[in-house]
């Protein structure tokens, strides 16, 4: 029983650390498109890609996105709430992602990035 309740706390405790930095809000608001190369996600985040693919990699392993290769590219998506805890927090930024500073100009790159044909596809 301990052993579950420590594994149960330190998965609550690895989905707040990932809400806990805006880089990775910001991320999830994007994700809430839809699946999203990396390519587009660092074209919309106006960031190096180590570092989107370090925080990418922190809500991978909170069970917030998943990923999949195509070939060279990584694409990621939201996974559907394995808990309670998580449906709510995603949710909550979906539902005020234009709330969150720099949203809307994010946004607009990553349908730029997306539209542009010498990327991913």
């Amino acid at each position: 029983m301990a052993t579950s309740t420590a594994a149960a706390r330190g998965g609550v405790e690895r989905v707040l650390l990932a809400f806990a930095e805006p880089t990775r809000v910001r991320l999830i608001a994007l994700l809430g498109e839809g699946e999203t190369c990396v390519c587009h996600l660092v074209a919309a985040l106006d960031l190096p890609q180590p570092v989107v693919s370090r925080h990418l990699g922190v809500l991978r392993r909170a069970g917030l996105v998943t990923a999949r290769r195509d070939g060279r590219w990584m694409w990621y998506r939201l996974v559907p709430g394995a808990t309670r805890l998580s449906r709510a927090l995603v949710d909550a930024v979906l539902e005020c992602r234009e709330e969150l500073p720099g949203h809307t100009r994010a946004a607009q790159r990553c349908a730029r990035s997306q539209a542009r044909v010498d990327c991913c596809k």
